[in-house]
C-alpha cells in the first residue's frame, strides 16, 4: 500500500495536519487498513523532503499544516494514472504458510485449510453484512467504502475458490501415494480431477 501517494492525494483535495490525515484515510476506506501516526508525520517528512509538500507552519493549536506543492500534484497524478505493478506481488502470509507446510513433516496441511476456510467464511459473511448494510442506507459519502468492500468481498472469496482446490490437490496427493484422505467435498465444485498433480515439479 502506498502510504506515500495516498497522503499525497488528500492534501490534493486540501491542506491538513498528520492526525488529520490519518482521519480521513481511515474514514475513507473504512478502517481497513489502519494508520499509524507515527507512519503518517515520518511519510510527511519524507515528502517535504523530496519537495512534494510544504510545511504552512503551525495552525496555532500546536498542529503543522501540510500541502501539496505543484511537484506533488504532479506525483499523484502518475500515481493515479499508472496501473498498479503486479510484477512484485505483495507477501501472501497464507500462501507461504500453506507452501511451507506441504514442504515438510508432520504438518497437518488439512487442518490448515479448514481452519482457514472457516476464518474466511466468517470474513465473508461479515464482509457482506456490512455492504448490505451501508447500500441500504447510503450516502454519497459511502461510495469509496463500499468500493472497498467490494474488492474484500472478491478478494475473500478467490480465497476460498483458492483454498477449495488446495485441498483438491491434497486428495490427489494422498490418493497418489496410496493414503486415505477425509477432505470434505470443496465448496466450489473443483474436483480431483480437474486439480492439477501437486508434485515437487510444479511447486516450484
Amino acid at each position: 500500500m502506498s502510504i506515500r501517494h495516498s497522503l499525497l492525494a488528500l492534501l490534493q483535495d486540501q491542506p491538513r495536519y498528520g492526525y488529520q490525515l490519518r482521519v480521513e484515510f481511515e474514514d475513507r476506506t473504512g478502517s481497513t487498513w489502519p494508520l499509524n501516526i507515527g507512519q503518517v508525520y515520518t511519510t510527511l517528512d519524507r515528502l517535504e523532503r523530496d519537495g512534494l509538500v510544504s510545511n504552512d507552519g503551525g495552525d496555532g493549536e500546536g498542529h503543522v499544516v501540510y500541502s501539496i506543492t505543484e511537484a506533488g500534484r504532479a506525483e499523484v497524478q502518475g500515481w493515479f494514472a499508472t496501473p498498479v505493478e503486479r510484477s512484485n506481488p505483495p507477501r501472501n502470509e497464507l500462501a507461504i504458510k500453506l507452501a511451507l507446510a506441504v514442504t515438510l513433516p508432520g504438518v497437518d496441511v488439512a487442518a490448515i485449510i479448514q481452519a482457514q476456510r472457516t476464518a474466511s467464511m466468517r470474513a465473508l459473511q461479515d464482509y457482506t453484512k456490512s455492504r448490505r448494510d451501508t447500500a441500504a442506507n447510503q450516502r454519497a459519502a459511502d461510495m469509496a467504502w463500499l468500493l472497498v468492500l467490494d474488492s474484500l468481498i472478491f478478494q475473500t472469496e478467490a480465497e476460498i475458490r483458492w483454498l477449495d482446490l488446495c485441498e483438491a490437490r491434497m486428495v490427489q496427493l494422498a490418493q497418489a501415494s496410496g493414503t486415505r484422505s477425509h477432505a470434505r467435498k470443496p465448496s466450489n465444485g473443483v474436483t480431483v480431477e480437474q486439480a492439477a498433480p501437486l508434485t515437487a515439479e510444479n511447486r516450484r
